[in-house]
Formats: C-alpha cells, sequence, structure tokens
C-alpha cells in the first residue's frame, strides 16, 4: 500500500488521529505514561508520534512516511503490515487467544519449537519459550546456575559478561551487561564479572570482522583466562556474549575471537551463552550469528526477528544434555524439574506470529537477500567517514552498522542525540545510543532505499558543528 504524499488516505485506511488529536489534554494527557529508554522531559515538550506503519515506512500523525532504518528496535526485518503475520494473528486470536503456560499445553508451541530447532544449530535442540529478550537472558542464567547445581557442582554460581554488552534490562541482564548507563542506577545484583569489550581503537574503521592479527586483537579472548584464574572454574557457571555488541553500537569481534571463547569454556568446563536477541533470525544473513561465525554455544537466546516484532515473544535453546539433566534428576514425574515460567512464555498469539514469519523469512528468501544487500550496505556505511571530523570510527556486520561520534565536550549522548533528531525531520528513523548512531535497516530495503538512507546520514553529519 503506497500511502506516499497521500496523508488524508492514510488516514482513512489506519484511523489514525491527527497531531491535534494526540494531544486532546496537552502536557497533563501524555503526564501519564513513563516513557522507557526515553528522555520524557524532552519527548513530552516535543513529541515524535508513530501512528502506522507499513512496508518499511513508519508513519507520523501528519502523514509522513519516515524509512524505518532500525527495523523498529532490531525486529522488524520483514517490513511492517505483512499480510500473512497479521491474518495469523487475527485467526489464532479468535480461535485460542490464551492458554494457561504452566500444566497445560497448546499444539502452537511445540510446531514453533520444532521449525526453531531446524534452524539452530547441530546439537541446540530444547527450547525454552519467554516473553522477551531480557526474560530470555535471565531464563539463560537461571538454567545455567541450576544445571550445574542439578551436577552437584553448586559452587558454579559466577557468571561472566562483556563491557558493552547488552542482555536486557532485568536485574541478571544488568549484572552480566556491561554499559554503564543501565547498571549505575540499580546496585549489585547478580554476581558477575566482565571481559574487555572487542570494539577497536578510535580511527580503525574495520570493514565487517576485523583481521585476527590487528593489533588490539591479540590477547582479548585470552583475557578470559585471567578471570578464571582470579575466580576458579570451579565458582563460574557461564560466560554470557552476544556474538556482535547491537545495543552497544554494533561492536563486532575479530576473526577467531569466539572459536577462543569456545575452546576455553569447553577447557575449563564452563557453559557458552550466545544472547542472539538482535543476532537472530537473518540480520548476520544467516538463521544465528553462531552460524555465521561458525562457533556453537552451549546456550542461545532468541527473541526481536522471531515474530518480526509482532507480538513478544523470546526463548532459550540448549543442548539435549542439560535439558537430560534435568529430565534425571528423579523424584515423582509431575514435580517440576524446572520452577520457572511465565504468565506469557509461549503465548498462542505469539506463536503463531512466530511460525508465520519463521514461514516468510523462509519462503521470501529474506537471508540470501541481507547477504546480496550487505556488501552495498557495507559500502554505503564505510563511504561516510570523511563526512564529518566528529566520526570517529565506523563498524559494520550484515544489515547492522554503528557510528561513533566524538563528544561535545561534557556531553558525550549530545551529537548521536542531535543527529537522530535531524534523521527524523529529513524522514529517516535511526538509533542513537550512548556515544553511537545505529543503523539496521530492514531485510526487505532496497538498493536505492540503502542510498537515501545513508546520503541523509552523510548530510546530516556535515551539518554537526
Amino acid at each position: 500500500m503506497d500511502l506516499s504524499d497521500r496523508p488524508e488516505t492514510l488516514r482513512a485506511a489506519f484511523a489514525v488521529p491527527t497531531s491535534a488529536e494526540l494531544r486532546p489534554g496537552g502536557a497533563d494527557w501524555m503526564a501519564a505514561h513513563w516513557m522507557p529508554f526515553t528522555g520524557n522531559r524532552q519527548f513530552k515538550a516535543d513529541p515524535r508520534w508513530v501512528v502506522a506503519a507499513d512496508g518499511a515506512y513508519l508513519i507520523d500523525a501528519d502523514g509522513r512516511r519516515v524509512f524505518d532504518g532500525l527495523s523498529g528496535l532490531w525486529c522488524t526485518g520483514l517490513g511492517h503490515g505483512r499480510r500473512e503475520i497479521v491474518q495469523a494473528v487475527q485467526r489464532q486470536v479468535a480461535t485460542l487467544d490464551y492458554a494457561p503456560a504452566f500444566q497445560f499445553g497448546h499444539p502452537l508451541s511445540f510446531e514453533l519449537a520444532n521449525r526453531i530447532v531446524e534452524r539452530m544449530p547441530a546439537g541446540l535442540n530444547r527450547v525454552f519459550f519467554t516473553g522477551s529478550g531480557s526474560e530470555a537472558a535471565d531464563t539463560a542464567l537461571k538454567i545455567a546456575r541450576a544445571y550445574w547445581r542439578a551436577r552437584g557442582q553448586a559452587s558454579k554460581t559466577r557468571f561472566i559478561g562483556r563491557v558493552k554488552g547488552y542482555h536486557g534490562v532485568n536485574f541478571g541482564g544488568i549484572s552480566v551487561g556491561g554499559i554503564v548507563g543501565n547498571r549505575k542506577l540499580f546496585g549489585q545484583a547478580v554476581e558477575a564479572d566482565h571481559l574487555p569489550h572487542t570494539q577497536p581503537p578510535a580511527g580503525s574503521f574495520y570493514r565487517g570482522q576485523p583481521p585476527a592479527d590487528a593489533p588490539y586483537a591479540q590477547t582479548l579472548a585470552e583475557q578470559l583466562l585471567d578471570l578464571i584464574a582470579l575466580h576458579d572454574a570451579s565458582t563460574i557457571a557461564a560466560v554470557i556474549v552476544e556474538p556482535f555488541s547491537g545495543s552497544a553500537g554494533v561492536v563486532v569481534p575479530p576473526v577467531g575471537y569466539l572459536q577462543r571463547l569456545r575452546d576455553i569454556c569447553t577447557q575449563h568446563d564452563i557453559l557458552l551463552i550466545f544472547d542472539e536477541v538482535i543476532t537472530g533470525f537473518g540480520r548476520c544473513g544467516a538463521w544465528t550469528a553462531a552460524e555465521a561465525f561458525g562457533v556453537v554455544p552451549d546456550v542461545l537466546n532468541f527473541a526481536k526477528q522471531v515474530t518480526n516484532g509482532v507480538q513478544p515473544l523470546g526463548g532459550v535453546v540448549v543442548r539435549q544434555d542439560i535439558y537430560d539433566t534435568f529430565m534425571a534428576a528423579g523424584g515423582p514425574e509431575y514435580a517440576l524439574e524446572l520452577p520457572h515460567g511465565y504468565t506469557y512464555s509461549a503465548h498462542p498469539v505469539a506463536c503463531a506470529a512466530g511460525l508465520a514469519a519463521l514461514h516468510l523469512l523462509q519462503h521470501d528468501e529474506a537471508l540470501a537477500r541481507v547477504r546480496a544487500l550487505a556488501p552495498v550496505f557495507e559500502a554505503k556505511v564505510h563511504a561516510l567517514r570523511g563526512a564529518s571530523p566528529h566520526v570517529t570510527d565506523i563498524r559494520n556486520y550484515g544489515l547492522a552498522a554503528g557510528l561513533t561520534l566524538a563528544p561535545v565536550p561534557g556531553e558525550p549522548l549530545k551529537r548521536p542525540f542531535e543527529v537522530a533528531m535531524r534523521m527524523w525531520a529529513k524522514g529517516f528513523y535511526v538509533r542513537y545510543g550512548g556515544d553511537t548512531v545505529q543503523l539496521a535497516p530492514p531485510f526487505i530495503s532496497t538498493e536505492a532505499q540503502i542510498d537515501d538512507l545513508c546520503d541523509a546520514l552523510g548530510q546530516t553529519l556535515r551539518e554537526l558543528t
């Protein structure tokens, strides 16, 4: 549906309100909603409304089509309003809108689990569903601790995360996460230490994975051995990392890094968890980043793209021997093997959306499309290197890229915010986070749309002071 330059047609089609109608009570009307990860004061003074979406575009209250340069929040790679997903959700709501998540089951959750396993690396074949990536992170951590306790190694409770890592916002996730702004308000939580980040020095401008022989890369993975020496492997339950760090600005590990983590974890009997909430189901041009990088973890978390963002759904996939450890715990068969779960675990409507999304990813050959677009995207993004002296680094992998901007003295977050606001005014949505601007265009993007996105970003960067 092409609604370009036809705001009245758009409003009729989607029954969307006008800008004036969105503030019936002015500031008082907006006061009730405490918005997440948002500067509430600034937004409520100058709101940016999204009232509809279509394909690769968000649509604001004035009928403007805004290119979705982050695929929602890394989750709508197939584009918005996909008829097949909409119809699957509609049918499911009319058939079974909710089923008890505990003690009873519905067929869609089992079907979706099987479809997910088909797309996982060999050996990862048992799926525990959650409602989000944050819940998936905490679920994976609880499974890891409980696994070692069931194995008679209850001292293995510590986790190793990574600086600049993001694993959601629940207490376990922020403990192993390594983004300071997400942690400092909340104090100590789960016992965790952190590997150094894998971001190359400013001015590196590596395309894709940095080489294994890059000077900064030589000892990154080996520092896990230092943490093991400090804490002893008998106290460490798991290492958890994103294959590449998304929310920190697309921080891509050097060649060989993930495999070395795998080898060290295997050697010291430590579980390796990949948080693939951003990287899973297509963003890397593969079903998982584990597949793309050729490294298989013991546990893999997913969310976001699994339903194309249409319904909240996440999950944790584990090796069969981990699952079997819980099943072999003894006691009556009706006893709970893992006392954990959520009201919305494997929600039937979310499962319907997930099945439809996985079908479309396969039917549309979305992964092949990402692989074809990735070199075009890489070239356009790295052409921004000279757009402004404030661009200190650019990183990319698949259809994801991050640009680091030099800080304004005393206001390190200001320039990315200014870039994002100017891009919105130009008709492009990009994410700002910390000192970075982040891009993750939809898998359905055309080369012309990639050109337009990067050209507008180049113009915006040149405007910076």
